[in-house]
Parts: C-alpha cells; structure tokens; sequence
C-alpha cells in the first residue's frame, strides 16, 4: 500500500501539522469546519462591506492547504461529472494522485482549453456546448470559488434564485406567487440570447473587481480556447458551461439587474404615503440564471423596463432573446397573447371566479381571481414521451425490471411538481400510463382476454384497485408508483437575503429535508439524523451529493429497510465501503 506525505498548513493560525496519511485518513470534518468558519468570515465581512478584510480572508483561504484538500475532493469525488474528461484525457484520480494534485495547486496564467462537448437540450433537437477543464483546472476553480462564493453570497441581489446555494427553481416560483397573488399585472417574461456565450470579458472583469491575482487567473480561464475534435477555437467572448465556476461567473455578470429596476421604480409616480420603499415594492424582477421576469400592474412600466434591461445588458455584451421575450396579462388576453406565462416549466395564470371562490386581499377586499400554477403543458409532453419510450424499449423485459425503470422517472417528476395545483395533471397522467401499460401486457399475451391480463398485472393494493405490481404471494408486491401518491405540500420560500454562509446551519439542513426535489426515502433519512452525515457527524450542506448506504452491506445480507439505511456524503460513503471491503476480505 502506498503512502503519500502530506503536509497539512492551517494558515488561519499560527499552528501547523505534519503527518503522513493516506487520503482516507486525512482528518476531514475538522478541515470542513476550519474552511466554512473562513467562508463564514468572509461572508460576514462583505455583508458589512470591509473589502480589505474580505481580500485578506480571501487570500489566507487560497493559501490553506486545507481549502485546496476540499477543492481535489470536490472535483474528484463529490462532483456528479468527474467521469468526464478534458483535454488531458484524466477521468479520475486514485486516491495518491489527489494527494499530488493539491500540492500542485498553485494559481497561474497558464492554463489548457477546455474541451467541447455537446449534450442534447431536454424535449429539442438541439445541442448545448459544454467547455471541460483539465482536473487540475477543475480543481483550481473549486479553490477560487470556494474565497469568492462567500464575498457574493452577501451582495447578491434577493430575488436571483439561480445556481446559487439554497435557492431552487422552487423558491422563484414562490417569489412569482407573491408578486401577483393580490393583483392582476402584466409580465415581461424574458429571456437572455447565449447569456454563457456572449459574456464581455473586460466588462466581467471589471464588476468581479478583485485582487489581481485572482483576475489573471479568472482572465486566463475566460480566454483559454476550447478544443473540438483537433481544432482551437479561441474564446473572445462567454464562459464555458461546464467549469466549475462558471454559473458563479454568470451570476456576478448579471448582478445589478434587480436593482436596476428598481432605481427606476423610485421615479415613478405613486400613492401619497408609499415612498420609495412602496414603489420599490410595486415593481418585481425575479430571476434564475438567465431567464427572468418583470412584474407591474401597468402595461407602460413593463414596457419601459424592458427597454431599460436591454440597456443595461448591452454593456455586458448580452442582449434579450426575441422569440423567448414577450409581454402578457396574469389574467386577461394582451395584444395576441393569452393570458399567463410559463417559467422554469410551470404555467403561472389567473383565473376570474365566483364571488363564493374568490380569495381576499390583505385588507380583506375580494379578489374575483385566483392565482393556480401548474406543471406546463411542454414538461408534461417530454415526460409523457420520456414514459412511453421506456415502456415502448422494453417490450420484453420482466414486469419487475419494467417498473424499476419507470418508478425513478415517475418519482422524481412527481417530487418536482409537488409544490403546485398538480392532482388532476398527475391522474391524467396515472391514466395515460395505464393505457401504455395495457399495450405493453396486450402484446406479451396477444391471445388472453383484457379481463384475464388486468388480473394479472394490476392488483388491489392499500384499497388501490388498479396498481400494476407482482404477484407473488408476497406481503409486499413489487409496485408501480402513481403520480397521484405524490402528496401536494406548499414550498417555502427561502428566507430573503439568507445564505447558506450565514451560519444557521440548523436552518438549511431543514430545508435541504424539505427540498421538493429530494427524493422521499432521502428525506425520510434527513429528518432522522436531524441534518446530519451518520459517518462524519457534520450538517449536511446544500452543495453536498447525498448517498443513501447500507449500514450492514447487502453483499454481507443487509437488507433493504429503512433501519440499515444511512444517509452519508459521498466522500463518506467511499470511505464506508472501502473500510466494509477490507473488513470483509480480512475479518
């Protein structure tokens, strides 16, 4: 077995430690509580605005050996694409290699392009290019975002939900509801033409005003080139989807938007009473990444500000897209618009009704209109098709089989639209399914009748009468699961300016268990180790990949219920399963 020396620096103090470890002995909850107290300062300090403090802080952190042991683990181990690789042609590392790595970590202008890929953009034919690093600039760019996510978390604006920690799709829609759930008003729902493409370099630059070191690092990075095939292309312009710190660099790039608009709210004319502060109010610009949405209950403020962002995005280069860019009505027809809007793949539309249904206002007026979001007519086709497809390729696999491949599709669809009016979209759903179902089993026994394959292949489960499962005599069938068993539970909106660097880390463990996109067995294990990694002891934290291990391996006659299951890092889970290997093979 090898053993690697590695020197551990803590530069936040005056102490220093030096041992000789393997990668998996390395003391990792203590270097994660050391790192997240410097983010935690660094935070904190930009919150109150001392720029020297944040620049000091963020200097010690790309110094610490401790941070770059987080940034190699991130990219080697917790990162869902580590398995990709750029144009040094490294998947993975074993766990000697990471250790070479971090002590190879050093800023530099020089820097290799990353490579092209292309992947398919969900229910289109067309293709999005991805830019991947080498591993060792993947794993710089964790260590620069690691110093520079804190100093932005403070300063971004409140309702920019996208690739951000704890903010979810989720939480826009909430932002959505509250902007119009008193007031019919119109909607500019637009979208941003290439926003990761056609980023200004220099105009980048200049708002992440940081230390020099950092912006020949961040500069090199932006011009660096992609490979496709054989080919350099050069990089004039944009930052590569698919670096690490690229969604953090398109967030820092549309910064301003937000309050831009409402710098222009200010001036508008208003009620006697309301001052800025109310005519702050009146006027919504929420966003996820580059898709956003104007709000007011006046067609002109809407039109002005369309012209104001466009303004605005010209000086980082961007531009709005004009086929994804129009005005609409929340309740009545606009021009040829009907009313409504779909964003993030829920339709946000309001519906007049009887003086009986209506809801009130906040000073108990009637509305004569109620707000509904639901899963778009779009997402519903895709998924439909995604379940159709599956069934229509698996022709002649087992019942079993079958449904282990929809339960996760149907799952995680249900999960996501949990949080909106989805019951009557989920038994429409149930229904269609049945009809597949049905040819599926009608084709495997051409020659039974309906009566004799429904007997065989749908069962009474929990007062159920048609749930496709087994039967086997067993108490507890393989089942298929239904949309309509997906409980509906209201979101919460993340709280406004809170971050996951505030502190609170009680608060965003909670959340992260009632994450509509988790999925149920996920949560069930959350809520019962309060938050936290059963290995490591630690909050789990919303940047971390979760993995559901066996406490006593199945390989060693484990079974498959929830009093053997943990909930565990994946760095925690590698660790688990190699110590229960080397158990098994010398125990």
């Amino acid at each position: 077995m090898q053993i690697v020396e590695v020197q551990v620096v803590v530069n936040m103090s005056n102490t220093s430690l030096k041992t000789t470890v393997e990668w998996k002995d390395i003391p990792w909850k203590k270097i994660e509580r050391v790192v997240y107290k410097l983010q935690k300062r660094i935070y904190r300090a930009s919150s109150r605005g001392d720029v020297k403090a944040v620049r000091r802080l963020q200097k010690t952190l790309m110094k610490s050996w401790y941070a770059k042991l987080i940034s190699v683990r991130r990219v080697t181990q917790d990162n869902t694409g580590k398995k990709t690789a750029g144009v040094d042609g490294v998947k993975s590392l074993s766990p000697a290699a990471r250790l070479r790595l971090v002590k190879e970590l050093k800023l530099s202008s020089k820097v290799n392009p990353t490579r092209r890929v292309w992947i398919p953009k969900p229910g289109t034919d067309e293709k999005r290019p991805l830019g991947i690093p080498t591993m060792k600039d993947r794993a710089l760019q964790a260590l620069v975002k690691l110093a520079l996510e804190p100093e932005w978390e403070a300063r971004f604006e409140p309702n920019s939900y996208g690739f951000r920690p704890g903010r979810s799709c989720h939480d826009a829609i909430e932002a959505i509801f509250n902007a119009i759930r008193y007031k019919a008003k119109y909607v500019l729902d637009a979208d941003i033409a290439k926003c990761f493409d056609r980023i200004n370099h220099e105009a980048l630059l200049r708002k992440l005003n940081t230390f020099p070191t950092i912006r020949r690092q961040i500069k090199a990075w932006l011009k660096a080139g992609v490979m496709d095939g054989r080919q350099l292309f050069p990089t004039l312009e944009g930052t590569p989807q698919g670096g690490v710190i690229s969604p953090l660099l398109a967030n820092i790039a549309l910064h301003g938007m937000e309050e831009r608009i409402k710098q222009f709210a200010e001036t508008l004319p208003g009620h006697s009473g309301f001052g800025k502060t109310g005519k702050r109010k009146s006027l919504s610009l929420i966003r996820y990444a580059d898709d956003f949405v104007i709000i007011h209950q006046e067609i002109t403020v809407v039109q002005k500000c369309r012209e104001i962002i466009s303004e605005w995005l010209n000086g980082m280069g961007l531009e709005l897209k004009p086929s994804k860019t129009k005005l609409v009505h929340t309740l009545e027809r606009y021009e040829q618009e009907q009313p409504g809007f779909n964003f993030l793949g829920f339709t946000i539309k309001q519906y007049s009704v009887g003086k009986y249904q209506t809801g009130k206002s906040t000073t108990g007026e009637k509305l004569g209109f109620k707000t509904i979001i639901t899963p778009s007519k779009e997402k519903l086709k895709i998924h439909y098709d995604r379940i159709a497809e599956v069934i229509t390729t698996h022709k002649a696999v087992s019942q079993v089989a079958l449904i282990k491949h929809l339960n996760p599709i149907i799952r995680g669809w249900a999960n996501y639209y949990a949080t909106v009016v989805s019951k009557e979209t989920y038994t429409e759903l149930d229904h269609l399914m049945y009809q597949k179902l049905f040819t599926w089993a009608k084709r495997r026994h051409p020659h039974k009748s309906s009566k004799w394959i429904v007997s065989k292949y749908w069962h009474t489960i929990g007062g159920n009468n048609w749930v496709f499962a087994t039967r086997d005599g067993s108490k507890n069938p393989f089942r298929l699961f239904h949309h309509a068993d997906t409980p509906i539970v209201r979101h919460v909106k993340v709280k406004g300016e809170s971050s996951p660097y505030d502190g609170n880390l009680i608060y965003w463990s909670t959340r992260l268990g009632k994450s509509p996109e988790m999925p149920s067995r996920v949560t069930t294990l959350l809520k019962r180790q309060k938050g936290k990694c059963a290995y490591c002891g630690l909050y789990f934290r919303e940047n971390d990949v979760l993995e559901v291990d066996h406490i006593i391996p199945k390989s060693q006659g484990g079974k498959d219920e929830y009093k053997n299951l943990q909930l565990l890092h994946r760095h925690c889970h590698d660790t688990k399963t190699a110590r229960d290997s080397s158990n098994l093979k010398y125990g």
